[in-house]
């Protein structure tokens, strides 16, 4: 028998809507209604202002220079020559 059937679900709507009457239930659904659709909006206008600010940066890597040279016969010799030579 499941926790959670259909009845079960029934019986304590029933319930609620007994203990606090069709308006107090109806008034709690629109007002999490209302709290959802605030929320949206307010990371909507929160996600457009950080692109507005990401636009609004220059980029922190250009003109940046990096002298040497890349070789393919760069091998483990030449990475532990690398790190003994301080400089």
């Amino acid at each position: 028998m499941d926790l959670f059937s259909i009845w079960h679900l029934l019986v304590i709507l029933a319930v609620v809507i007994l203990l606090f009457g069709t308006s107090k239930v109806r008034n709690i659904g629109s007002d999490l209604g209302g709290a959802i659709k605030n929320f949206r909006n307010a990371m909507k206008e929160e996600s457009a202002k950080g692109e507005e600010e990401d636009a609004a940066q220059p980029a922190a890597n250009t003109g940046r220079v990096i002298e040497g040279q890349a070789r393919a016969a760069d091998g483990p010799k030449a990475k532990s020559a690398a790190h003994t030579r301080k400089g």
